[in-house]
């Protein structure tokens, strides 16, 4: 049995952090209905990553809507809000991201509902938090992202602000979701009433960068100060970083330069004899260390330093990785069968649980696909036709 089996989860989001929240909660066992207007949908099904589509919906829509079912319903319609009230009063989670204020124009609002089912958890992800001046601008990754500070903190110092390549700010955001919800679940249990979880994509990016914020904060505000070579962390020292070898690429994490110097057979290295210039001088080290490194293959520089217990990794691309037997260890990928029976390779849930894996073949609903057995299953009159 999965932890949350017999939970009931009302997904009213769009996009990506709420959605992914809604998935992982069903990864773990929970019964998750997707609410959806009737007319287009969700806006992701058609937010394409490389123009790569499946069954007339995106990739990225059904990555993170996998195991859910599919209601459709016009929230301005009485009678499909009517409708969508008996769901909510039988609920036990809702997720919704619209911009602070609609689902109050709705009488959707966490006032509103938990008059209806007070034990409901309500889950709610914005872009800047509920108040304040930037309560409407447009919450979107990159934009958190570049208001954030983050983009200070990669690409070597010659460059300007470097954003990340992945959503970090909605998929941190999606995970203390899950947090603040399943913590709200625990103190349901307590004291037999719901609760409010709100999070931002902003505050989530900062929490992000909680160890070198707190630095920057107890260091004068000073600027993040980035390598000039192969920068891999703006507040830490050589040898920390990426350098070209002769067939590929080796990260090296913390250390002692010395040791690398003997190791390496590298006596430039030698003089770097006190921490405290692995990072005063870490231009300098890094230098040296690029000129050598590029000398030799990987393999040939982790032959030496993995057995002398030295932090460090080949750098692998996806097809690397997945040649690897640590990789196939892990069993991440999995097959999910979209409605019209086309199989999409995806990623598992991470988390193991009694060393179980947990997996789904199901993959993401077509807008309303479950509008009628919802409808006759929670007594929904009458039934409601995607």
């Amino acid at each position: 049995m999965k932890p949350l089996e017999g939970l009931l989860v009302l997904d009213f989001s769009q996009f990506l952090a709420g959605p992914a929240a809604a998935m992982r909660l069903a990864d773990l066992g929970a019964r998750v209905i997707k609410i959806e207007r009737p007319q287009g949908g969700d806006i992701c099904r058609q937010l394409y990553i490389s123009n790569l589509g499946v069954e007339g919906d995106s990739t990225l829509f059904h990555s993170i809507n996998r195991h859910k079912e599919g209601f459709a319903a016009d929230l301005k319609n009485p009678d499909d809000l009517a409708r969508i009230r008996q769901l909510i009063g039988q609920a036990d989670v809702l997720i919704e991201n619209f911009r602070p204020g609609v689902m109050k124009k709705l009488g959707l609002d966490w006032d509103a509902v938990r008059e209806i089912n007070p034990r409901l958890v309500y889950g709610t992800v914005t872009g800047y938090g509920p108040t304040g001046p930037w309560v409407s601008k447009p919450g979107q990754d990159l934009l958190a992202q570049s208001m954030s500070g983050l983009a200070w903190l990669s690409g070597d110092e010659a460059h300007g602000p470097v954003p990340m390549g992945l959503a970090v700010a909605d998929l941190t955001a999606s995970a203390h979701l899950v947090q603040g919800i399943l913590a709200c679940l625990v103190r349901r249990v307590v004291i037999g009433a719901g609760g409010r979880v709100e999070v931002s994509l902003m505050e989530s990016i900062l929490d992000l960068q909680f160890e070198v914020l707190t630095t920057y904060l107890n260091d004068g505000g000073k600027h993040p100060a980035r390598s000039a070579v192969n920068n891999g962390h703006a507040y830490l020292g050589a040898p920390y970083g990426i350098y070209a070898t002769a067939d590929g690429y080796l990260a090296l994490a913390m250390g002692s330069v010395q040791r690398l110097g003997d190791l390496l057979g590298c006596p430039a290295l030698l003089e770097y004899d006190k921490p405290a210039v692995w990072f005063d001088r870490r231009d300098e080290i890094k230098s040296i260390l690029r000129d050598h490194l590029r000398n030799q293959s990987t393999l040939h520089w982790l032959s030496i330093l993995e057995p002398a217990d030295i932090w460090c990794a080949e750098v692998m691309s996806w097809e690397t990785l997945r040649a690897t037997e640590g990789y196939r260890a892990l069993d991440m990928e999995q097959a999910v069968t979209c409605r019209g029976g086309t199989t999409l390779a995806t990623l598992r849930c991470p988390v193991r649980i009694d060393g179980e894996i947990y997996k789904s073949r199901q993959g993401a609903p077509g807008i309303g696909q479950h509008n009628e057995s919802i409808s006759r299953e929670f007594g929904l009159e009458p039934p409601v036709s995607p």
